[in-house]
């Protein structure tokens, strides 16, 4: 059985600034962890820095894929790896410093995507808002490859400046985002143009950002999809299935119980209406310099001129077009099981 304890800290790759006990007292987690468990993060770390590995290496991380896989080493390093593959061929790590997504606003006037304030738990809250997607649209503004790359480099800021300066804030440390994903106006409809796109996004998130789901609000849910979910809910991992809530259009009371009126955009029922519009503020503990602190990866010179990367706003592409950008495949059952996530969600 684990108990509290200090994280044990590898010289070479641990250097945190932020509360390393998690919040989540499960077995696996930072603080929380057996000895056998600390054992595997060590086995892990030696077999990958054998492969040829030297970044991404630190504990909490390495903790993460073993329980996304877990505690099985030989799983774990293979996703690992397939991460850094994929991290690799689509440039992440220049990406994530120079990536300008000029068409943000126009693109969110039919999808919403955004991280906004925090919940009671002191998490990062993600909202998504599915009901005006038209990727016909859309890629009149923008392309395929330029929303799975803002989605990349979302996730890249989740990990760090966000949950940092979450945990910072909270005094313990936060790996996960609470999710409300807002499915007013989403009807059968629209399910199969935009398939291809949430596909990738959604292997994107289960393939290389484990164990980042924390809670999920499925809000204003179309009647029989609660049926649906029945169903699926017995293909997943029961801790999986603690984190959702499937809530239809009187979710307001489940909702505002987890998430503060005050951080919650006026739309939903909360009381929050940043100027500008909540989804474009960017609000939370990472924009305050109480909390916040400079990335990383912003700390971090190339060690060579890097490629430039094309954020032009270059068009045209076809609406049923399939980008391919490096993505991962459709996630397996298996994996699925780790986290549900579409377009994305941490946690």
């Amino acid at each position: 059985m684990a108990t509290e304890h200090p994280l044990p800290l590898d010289p070479k790759y641990d250097h945190y600034d932020y509360p390393t006990i998690s919040s989540n007292t499960r077995s696996g987690h930072p603080g929380h962890t057996t000895p056998e468990q600390d054992a595997q993060v060590a086995q892990l770390r030696m077999k990958l820095e054998a492969a040829g590995y030297s970044e991404r290496l630190d504990t909490i991380t390495l903790l993460r894929f073993l329980r996304a896989r877990k505690f099985d080493v030989a799983l774990s390093e293979k996703m690992f790896v397939d991460s850094e593959k994929w991290r690799k061929e689509t440039n992440l790590d220049d990406l994530v410093r120079n990536f300008d997504y000029k068409e943000k606003a126009q693109v969110f006037e039919y999808y919403p995507q955004y991280y906004h304030k925090i919940d009671k738990d002191g998490r990062p809250v993600y909202i998504e808002q599915l009901g005006n997607i038209d990727l016909n649209a859309m890629y009149k503004i923008t392309t395929q490859e330029r929303m799975l790359q803002n989605l990349a480099v979302e996730y890249e800021k989740v990990g760090d400046p966000r949950l940092p300066a979450c945990s910072r804030k909270a005094g313990v440390l936060l790996e996960t985002c609470c999710t409300i994903m807002d499915l007013k106006g989403v009807g059968l409809s629209k399910v199969s143009s935009v398939y291809g796109y949430v596909k990738l996004a959604s292997a994107m998130s289960q393939n290389y950002y484990p164990e980042r789901l924390g809670k999920m609000y499925l809000i204003n849910a179309p009647w029989g999809f609660s049926t649906v979910f029945g169903v699926v809910k017995g293909w997943l991992d029961p801790i999986t299935v603690e984190k959702i809530h499937v809530l239809g259009s009187g979710y307001q009371k489940e909702l505002l119980a987890q998430v503060p009126a005050e951080n919650l955009p006026k739309i939903f029922g909360g009381k929050c209406d940043c100027p500008g519009g909540c989804a474009l503020s960017d609000e939370g503990p990472w924009t305050d310099p109480q909390w916040a602190k400079p990335p990383k990866w912003q700390q971090k010179a190339a060690p060579e001129k890097a490629e430039a990367i094309n954020n032009e706003n270059v068009n045209p592409v076809v609406a049923d077009a399939q980008v391919p950008v490096a993505a991962a495949p459709a996630p397996t059952t298996e994996q699925a099981a780790d986290e549900i996530k579409s377009a994305p969600a941490p946690q």
